[in-house]
């Protein structure tokens, strides 16, 4: 390791989060200033720094010193502290004033103003009110700072300076050196290593109440974000003893204080096994998930035994009512699911592509506005309320935004005590939906009104924790309508007959398409990484243009971040190839240009763009900073620091890609793909294309996935709770 020692001269990008810094730093021994990246906290334009770290080298920007670890030096002579404090990096120390507290406390000054600070009363011009002022302003500046000396000094991970502090504020150091296993509580995602790391070098003993409560905590936390609402006591005391190093029995004993003070639920069911033999099924749950599914489970129960309203419509008034307002003829099946969803106060429409799905709903709407009832569309994600309305032509919302979520207070204005004002409530992408939203789309329902999810439960599950479409249909006690005629025109597209074979675990044969005629399905067998991605980019930039040029909406898909035919690479090799434009604005690896097509990675309410949007950038403001991005005609700016939330969208996950259609996808599919390799996301994948759908791989890629229908069984209560 390096060490170098300067003064910041330049402060060129600070991520606001993680603190990743680029700036520029004078070194007296050097004339040119020098480049220093890392993670520099608390750090601001003039102070010196002593910095430890190796000299890199960047393809674009040259020598680099990359920073392992750093500290602020402050001055120590009466000038230097004269200079830093009246540099006004301090609110409420005006160049005056500190010329004056420098006068009276000499070397002592940033020592007086660190620790003695009800001192500085003495000082003419400094009152109790002043004093504070300084006061918080000086913690607040040098707050990161210590925080992230700390970790330094603890040999933790400097990347978590950020989260620590946005979630404890000026009490982040406090936690650290007297309860770290906090972190591992309060933080998802930071890691019960971590916070040991911290505890151990304090002295914490291995046997720890606290230790082990967090140990508990943190290993719940990872379920939940493997998709499980509550994980089985002897899988979660042994993952526990591994990851804490001690034996299961000594977990017992945290398990009922957790329980004791409400942050666990221990829910023990009394179940057999197959052979009639009793064993330990019993449930540990993190309270706020119970309370959720409990939540959903009673009132769904609840609503159920309410009177439906007896609507006075017949069948042929419906078929005449959708026949004149929407030329369409319902089929009989479609006329009978109509019919009777009007008699339920919750249903469940399902089906695959092409069976219609999208026409009920249209249907649905016209004969409930016939009878002068307010529906109400909605649906998880942002692009897949803009599919709804396009379909239907009726306007409809993200469930967040019909639910009134708070982003800062992480709340929803919408509730049991301020319910929707509506008659009947369509949530479509209903499989999408996981159970912290469903607790709080249920706990909105007026009593009066009726709930309709529309969802296609072979799709890969939700995101967020739980299994809720599926557990609602299979628990019997809501009526479920079952779409599964396929129609005509549909019946001709290989895309849905090859999606309904591998819904019904047969085989597809694909049967290359001859140049005469086009077809809208292919299968490119490709044996290596990089002759996929090869292909992909000469089908992405030459084959489909010219071959099918109406289709502009060109979506390419991978099962995975990493590798050769990730995400990942694929955005880079796309672009390269698919945008020719010289200048751009860097930020974590990527390069935004003019023409690219791009992804927003989380909800930011303040744009009102949420995660999974893709939009084009519209233009490059490098002077100031600025990339503006079109989505669908309205146009977002964002700056340096909020970069961050966006990617690359050449390509983009499988995952991401639920609940939006493209003219043509293309699906990158290697056995590299390995640990993703599963039918449902074979299927959602294929039936993302509207018109055209494109494999690239292997075969045997295809047959993993194809034979693996175990998809990972996600541990949730929902549908027991909704048979008790």
């Amino acid at each position: 390791m390096i060490t170098v020692k300067g003064i910041l001269s330049r402060l060129t990008y600070q991520n606001p989060d993680n603190h990743y810094t680029v700036c520029k730093i004078q070194v007296p021994e050097i004339h040119d200033q020098i480049t220093v990246v890392g993670h520099l906290a608390g750090v601001t334009q003039g102070e010196s720094l002593t910095i430890t770290g190796k000299w890199i080298s960047h393809p674009k920007y040259g020598d680099q010193f990359e920073a392992a670890s750093y500290q602020v030096t402050l001055p120590a002579t009466i000038s230097g502290i004269r200079k830093y404090l009246g540099s006004g990096m301090i609110r409420g120390i005006s160049k005056g004033l500190a010329n004056r507290i420098v006068d009276n406390f000499k070397e002592n000054t940033l020592e007086i103003i660190e620790n003695e600070p009800d001192k500085l009363e003495t000082i003419h011009g400094i009152g109790k009110a002043k004093r504070e002022l300084i006061e918080n302003a000086w913690n607040k500046h040098h707050s990161v700072r210590r925080v992230m000396q700390f970790l330094q000094d603890n040999q933790v991970g400097i990347f978590h300076a950020g989260t620590i502090l946005k979630t404890y504020g000026s009490n982040a150091l406090n936690v650290l050196r007297t309860d770290p296993y906090l972190l591992a509580k309060d933080i998802t995602g930071f890691g019960f290593q971590t916070a040991d790391t911290i505890a151990r070098t304090a002295g914490s003993k291995k046997e720890d109440e606290n230790r082990l409560q967090a140990c508990l905590i943190c290993q719940l936390l990872m379920e939940e974000q493997e998709g499980h609402v509550y994980a089985r006591k002897p899988d979660l005391l042994a993952a526990c003893s591994m990851m804490g190093g001690v034996d299961t029995h000594l977990f017992e004993a945290p398990l009922r204080e957790l329980a004791k003070l409400k942050e666990l639920v221990i829910e023990v069911p009394g179940e057999k096994t197959d052979t009639g033999e009793t064993h330990d099924c019993t449930k540990i749950y993190l309270a706020r998930l119970f309370r959720a599914e409990s939540s959903i489970a009673d009132k769904i129960k609840a609503l159920l035994t309410l009177p439906v309203a007896n609507y006075k419509i017949s069948e042929n008034q419906i078929l005449e009512e959708v026949l004149t307002s929407l030329a369409i003829k319902l089929s009989r099946e479609q006329l009978d699911v109509v019919t009777r969803v009007l008699q339920q106060k919750i249903a469940v429409i399902t089906g695959g592509p092409g069976t219609g799905k999208t026409t009920l709903i249209r249907a649905l709407c016209t004969v409930l506005r016939k009878l002068n009832l307010t529906v109400v569309l909605s649906a998880p994600t942002g692009r897949a309320a803009r599919r709804l309305s396009e379909v239907t032509g009726k306007k409809a919302f993200t469930l967040h935004k019909l639910l009134g979520f708070n982003h800062e207070t992480g709340s929803f204005d919408k509730n049991f005590t301020n319910p929707l004002d509506l008659d009947v409530f369509v949530v479509d992408e209903a499989s999408m939906v996981d159970t912290h939203l469903m607790h709080h789309l249920v706990e909105a329902m007026p009593a009066t009104a009726c709930l309709i999810l529309v969802g296609d439960t072979f799709q890969l599950p939700s995101v967020g924790p739980g299994n809720v479409l599926s557990d609602i249909i299979t628990s019997d006690q809501v009526r479920v309508f079952s779409l599964t005629k396929i129609f005509r025109q549909a019946k001709q597209s290989p895309i849905v007959t090859h999606a309904h074979n591998i819904r019904d675990g047969q085989m597809p044969d694909f049967k290359e398409a001859t140049p005469e005629k086009l077809s809208e399905f292919y299968f490119i067998e490709k044996q290596s990484p990089r002759k996929v991605v090869e292909t992909i980019l000469e089908l992405c930039s030459k084959r489909i243009p010219a071959a099918f040029p109406h289709l502009k909406d060109i979506q390419v898909l991978s099962p995975m971040h990493k590798g050769e035919a990730g995400t990942i690479n694929l955005n880079q090799q796309l672009q390269r190839v698919l945008n020719d434009t010289q200048n751009g604005i860097e930020s974590r690896g990527s390069v935004f240009k003019s023409g690219d097509k791009v992804m927003h990675l989380k909800n930011n309410y303040e744009k009102e763009v949420f995660n999974g949007d893709i939009g084009v950038v519209h233009e490059v403001n490098k002077a100031e900073g600025l990339v503006l991005v079109d989505y669908d005609g309205r146009i977002v700016s964002y700056d340096l620091l909020e970069l961050e939330e966006l990617t690359l969208a050449y390509t983009i996950s499988v995952h991401k890609s639920q609940g939006s259609e493209y003219g043509a996808v293309i699906i990158a599919l290697t056995t590299a793909h390995f640990p993703l390799l599963q039918r449902n996301l074979l299927y959602t994948a294929m039936t993302r294309g509207k018109h055209l759908v494109i494999i690239v791989g292997t075969f045997r890629a295809f047959e993993i996935a194809f034979q693996n229908n175990k998809t990972a069984r996600r541990l949730s209560g929902l549908r027991k709770k909704l048979m008790e």
